[in-house]
């Protein structure tokens, strides 16, 4: 019933400085500004790709406010998926067990993991003009210390088949994972990771804020042009030993503070085949 991972949530307390981010390091354009009520926020939407980031800033009490006085920081509040039938959506995540509320033609759920409230948005499909330096989001990742409780409660959730999920482990960040894809041989999904060092980012990041959204994922087709964009010490680069400086990296991680309280990592076209199921379809440098 999911087909794309379409949009990021951010909680933040300044959606204006948050957007000139994405503008100046991804060429993210500006959509529009209307008042999210529900929320007691300001919406400020941007276009990365043919994904939306909204940039929710407070009003006034509300859901926002609450999420930035507990967090004490801008962070990514909730993940969005485009589907042909969010009315069915909101059906299965009910019988569920997920808190479910309608806004306009969109549908938020909300499950409980592990005590923690874990946002989601569920939207219409629809065709988006592309902007900027990405291509697309297909990933946002949901930190949480039972993997396979949290793994459960999305598979339910979205009534997703268990079948085409695939499995990953990294030794440089210190996690295992599982990636729930919507549909067999497509990219997006929502990834469950455990920590496996306390000691790492992750670890500690998850030490210090329980289960939550961690960061978002995105395909873009020229990884040098948005590297030369960060300022030092705002990405970690995966460049293979042998390659030189002047090709391209496999994949970058745009830093929190670089992108307004975003963690984004961008890989280059094809390279996410290597850890979601069909690393024959990565096409060498």
């Amino acid at each position: 019933m999911l087909t794309e991972v379409d949009r990021l949530l951010v909680a933040t307390p300044d959606a204006d400085a948050a957007a000139a981010t994405w503008r100046t390091v991804l060429g993210a354009e500006d959509i529009r500004i209307e008042a999210a009520p529900a929320l007691g926020a300001r919406r400020r939407i941007v276009r990365a790709g043919r994904s939306d980031i909204e940039f929710l800033e407070p009003d006034g009490a509300g859901p926002i406010a609450d999420a930035l006085s507990r967090r004490g920081r801008a962070h990514v509040w909730a993940a969005g998926a485009a589907s042909p039938d969010p009315a069915a959506v909101a059906q299965t995540a009910r019988a569920a067990g997920a808190a479910v509320e309608a806004e306009g033609e969109r549908t938020h759920v909300t499950l409980e993991i592990e005590g923690a409230p874990i946002r989601f948005v569920i939207s219409p499909e629809a065709e988006r003009a592309p902007a900027g330096r990405l291509d697309f989001l297909y990933e946002a990742t949901v930190l949480a210390a039972d993997q396979a409780g949290a793994v459960a409660r999305i598979r339910d959730a979205f009534g997703l088949d268990e079948s085409v999920f695939t499995t990953i482990t990294s030794e440089m960040f210190g996690y295992t994972g599982v990636l729930t894809l919507f549909r067999a041989g497509q990219l997006h999904r929502f990834e469950v990771i455990t920590p496996i060092d306390r000691d790492k980012t992750m670890g500690r990041y998850h030490a210090r804020e329980g289960a939550c959204f961690y960061m978002g994922f995105a395909e873009a087709p020229d990884l040098m042009d948005i590297e030369s964009r960060i300022p030092a010490g705002g990405v970690t680069i995966d460049r293979p030993e042998g390659r030189r400086a002047d090709q391209t990296p496999d994949q970058v991680w745009i830093h929190p503070p670089t992108l307004g309280g975003v963690m984004l990592g961008v890989s280059r076209p094809s390279m996410a085949w290597m850890w979601s199921g069909h690393p024959e379809r990565v096409v060498p440098v």
